[in-house]
């Protein structure tokens, strides 16, 4: 295992990681695939996300993100191509190095060494989530059960009709409410800064009061429903008052997953995000970044099926130009 040198390996199992993974075995090129620890899967958006609507055909799965997935590299493992197919399962890479011939070293959480030419990095983000007396389980329940979303994007469209929060205080979150006011018409609109002082710009400040959008600055200290009937019935504050909420969107920002590009060296923007070209080519030579770490792509499944495809008809480009020139000599 240690002598050998794949052409590609593929680290993180989201939507990119799928998809870099299902073109560069379709391309012919054998890919070592690392979808990550349970740990690293418990730290994932598709671990959390059960619903996706805004993707033709994922309306049927339970699991929107991690069920498709699944049936994608089920389709690997059994067809043509499945010899290209190296799956790591239940591993995810800890730590990566690159050799001055060039050569990337990738240690895995059970301690085992591997080595690829090109590395596609598919590690995503996270969205931070509100801790309510110290702890974010209050919140966990609701979480992307089409109770407590997370992107406007995608799940905007669920507050049509329902008494909505945004949990945020600054700009950033002042934009989520105006945004899903402005689309939905919503019957109440309500930031809560959850204890924190809002820190809006004028020009969102005078939205907020055009608009009639309330701002609740108490903490919170519970949340009142029952996931599991998948009811949200609002919030306890610490003042003692229980606010109505029918649904709610957390606006507190992203963890971004970029340690193996950092160990790296790679160039990261000021939010952390990876800067690549336009085929998802990193500062750093054969290493490639697809999905929701790439920065300067919308965070969505689409763009990161996308941003995959790019980086992986990149790499095959260059491994056939290689057999090509060394065929011509």
């Amino acid at each position: 295992m240690e002598n050998k040198i794949y052409p590609i390996a593929v680290i993180g199992g989201g939507s990119a990681g799928t998809m870099a993974v299902l073109r560069s075995v379709l391309n012919n090129d054998e890919t070592l695939f690392f979808p990550g620890s349970p740990k690293n899967r418990k730290k994932s958006r598709a671990f959390w996300v059960a619903k996706v609507e805004n993707t033709p055909a994922h309306l049927g799965y339970k699991k929107g993100i991690a069920d498709p997935n699944k049936e994608t590299l089920d389709f690997l493992q059994e067809g043509n191509f499945k010899d290209k197919l190296n799956l790591i399962k239940n591993r995810g890479v800890e730590t990566i190095s690159k050799n001055s011939d060039g050569v990337f070293e990738l240690v895995d959480n059970k301690g085992d060494l591997y080595k690829a030419n090109f590395v596609i990095l598919c590690t995503g983000v996270m969205d931070v989530q509100p801790e309510i007396n110290g702890s974010i389980q209050p919140i966990l329940p609701y979480a992307n059960v089409q109770l407590v979303d997370y992107c406007l994007r995608c799940d905007g469209h669920h507050v049509f009709g329902k008494d909505t929060g945004v949990i945020g205080h600054n700009s950033g979150a002042a934009w989520v409410a105006i945004m899903l006011y402005e689309r939905y018409k919503t019957p109440s609109m309500t930031i809560y800064t959850h204890g924190k002082e809002p820190e809006f710009n004028e020009e969102v400040s005078n939205l907020i009061e055009l608009y009639k959008i309330n701002v609740n600055k108490e903490e919170i200290i519970d949340v009142n429903g029952n996931a599991k009937e998948l009811k949200l019935e609002g919030f306890k504050l610490k003042n003692g008052e229980d606010v109505k909420v029918d649904f709610a969107f957390v606006s507190l920002g992203m963890i971004i997953y970029n340690d193996l590009a950092k160990q790296l060296g790679a160039d990261l923007d000021e939010r952390g995000f990876v800067i690549t070209d336009s085929k998802g080519h990193t500062s750093v030579e054969g290493l490639y970044v697809a999905g929701d770490l790439r920065a300067g792509i919308k965070n969505q499944i689409y763009t990161a099926w996308d941003s995959a495809v790019d980086s992986s008809d990149a790499i095959n480009a260059l491994l056939r130009r290689k057999k090509r020139q060394e065929l011509l000599v």
